[in-house]
């Protein structure tokens, strides 16, 4: 993709976005995709040799969800900040504020984008818009609990209806995930929280629930 403009990129995500798909154009989306893979590793090097920690990832987004965001979104695809990316999981909150200020304190014109205190459909976890020759890596840091969260999630999407990680699909299932979240989080705020034990409550009580909502209402269950 060396050579496209900021606009040619937005060009070709409009006609992609659009489904007026021109010969070539898959090829200079997988050029574009390719051109973050030094991006990626500069950054991934940096996590490495700072928190001692090794990522997980991608060094670029597949060709079939850059396009479904083009179609969920307004967003031009020059603006897409998680073309590549990649994730720490950390045992803690405790662990991820201090691996977030590690980040930030190596990282040049990173932004911390916190989706702890105002979650994106149950969705926790801090992200870091990294920039690195150019280009915007995100890196995800999750807690344990909140990575089984969104694996959870994501395999709901898988079984049930693919809207349900953007805040779609069927009222029980949002409330459940909405529900195990606000769990996770209230564990996870020492002020409120005392004990493992409570979490396991919680979470018995949040099983107990999504067994009656669903035998209930077989249908959401079921796959598309």
């Amino acid at each position: 993709m060396g050579s496209l403009s900021k606009t040619q990129v937005d060009q070709l995500g409009d006609r992609l976005r659009k489904g007026k798909i021109a010969e070539g154009d898959f090829r200079l989306l997988d050029a574009y995709r390719g051109s973050f893979a030094e991006a990626y590793e500069e950054v991934v090097a940096i996590i490495r040799d700072t928190a001692e920690l090794e990522p997980t990832g991608r060094p670029a987004k597949s060709t079939t969800s850059i396009i479904e965001k083009l179609h969920r979104e307004t967003i031009r695809l020059s603006q897409m900040q998680d073309i590549a990316g990649c994730r720490l999981v950390v045992p803690s909150l405790l662990v991820q504020n201090q691996v977030v200020e590690q980040l930030k304190s190596v990282l040049a014109k990173a932004v911390v984008i916190d989706r702890r205190k105002r979650p994106s459909f149950g969705y926790r976890a801090v992200h870091i818009i990294a920039t690195a020759q150019n280009k915007p890596i995100e890196i995800q840091v999750r807690t344990e609990l909140q990575h089984a969260w969104a694996q959870m999630s994501e395999k709901l999407s898988d079984v049930v209806d693919p809207a349900v990680k953007y805040g779609g699909g069927d009222s029980v299932t949002q409330e459940i995930l909405a529900r195990f979240s606000k769990i996770i989080a209230s564990f996870e705020d020492k002020e409120s929280v005392a004990s493992a034990a409570e979490l396991v409550d919680g979470l018995r009580q949040l099983l107990i629930y999504a067994i009656e909502k669903w035998t209930s209402n077989p249908k959401s269950g079921e796959g598309n």
